[in-house]
């Protein structure tokens, strides 16, 4: 048998003899929607290090554990910190998580990150919802034996579920919460982006810049699951509001506007 397939399986069959839950529905808790973990209710938390096979988070502002509970009505499973392959990660290891979501019958996924806008009409504290990506990480973590959960070669043609993002929409309306829409590219990091790059990325047709999300995103899609994101941009590379980037200053960002996107995400859980 295909060793990353077994280890998937040993881990998920780990998780299922704790969980007391159904979940259809997984959550990265990226920047931006941390503080949605408190409001899970019936909850089961097992820190990433306590999981077989898992990675550990080491970045700042990323706890490590797993969650399962219910949100509102509808029971999840949320990651509390992701990986990023910045830490020293495969890609293998930083998607590790979502084929063993696959395994546990997930069907949706929704992912948030802290981006660098690139597009000159956007401003600091905006939140885009991702249309489409660009992976600039110029790695994929489908390299290697196929895992048998979908085709050697899947398409991309549709990454992010159009029906999911209408129904962000509709309810960003409803809440009047301000939506960009937008294309996220994904560097490899840890650099934050030079100024040519900025202009580069926007020349290419990318609208906010990241270091997460591209390839969780590629995996799900390789599971046949749905998957919805959204960007808080943090910061701007383009513009007069150009300046320079720092963890702090993201994560300061990203707080301003946390309840917004824990708002729409709380009910795009709720309708998903």
């Amino acid at each position: 048998m295909n060793d990353m397939l077994s280890k998937i399986q040993e881990t998920a069959e780990f998780l299922k003899e704790r969980m007391n839950t159904n979940p259809e529905t997984a959550i990265v808790l990226g920047t931006g929607l941390g503080n949605l973990a408190k409001e899970i209710t019936d909850k089961t938390e097992i820190p990433y290090k306590d999981i077989p096979n898992f990675p550990v988070s080491t970045v700042e502002g990323h706890s490590g554990k797993l969650i399962f509970g219910k949100l509102g009505q509808k029971d999840i499973i949320a990651m509390q910190g992701r990986f990023h392959f910045y830490e020293g990660y495969t890609l293998q290891e930083v998607t590790f998580p979502v084929r063993v979501f696959r395994e546990l019958g997930i069907k949706t996924l929704f992912v948030s990150n802290a981006s660098g806008g690139t597009n000159p009409s956007f401003k600091v504290g905006d939140l885009m919802i991702i249309t489409d990506h660009i992976n600039y990480i110029l790695d994929n973590p489908l390299c290697g034996p196929n895992i048998p959960y979908g085709p050697r070669f899947p398409g991309m043609k549709e990454v992010y579920d159009k029906e999911l993002i209408k129904k962000a929409d509709a309810i960003a309306e409803e809440l009047n919460i301000h939506v960009q829409h937008g294309v996220y590219l994904a560097t490899k990091g840890p650099t934050f982006e030079t100024p040519a790059e900025y202009r580069m990325f926007r020349t290419w047709g990318a609208d906010a810049v990241g270091m997460s999300t591209v390839p969780e995103v590629i995996v799900a899609v390789h599971c046949g699951i749905r998957i919805f994101g959204i960007s808080v941009i943090t910061d701007m590379g383009v513009g007069e509001d150009a300046v320079e980037a720092s963890h702090e200053e993201v994560q300061k960002a990203a707080a301003l506007v946390e309840p917004q996107m824990m708002a729409i995400m709380r009910e795009m859980i709720n309708r998903a």
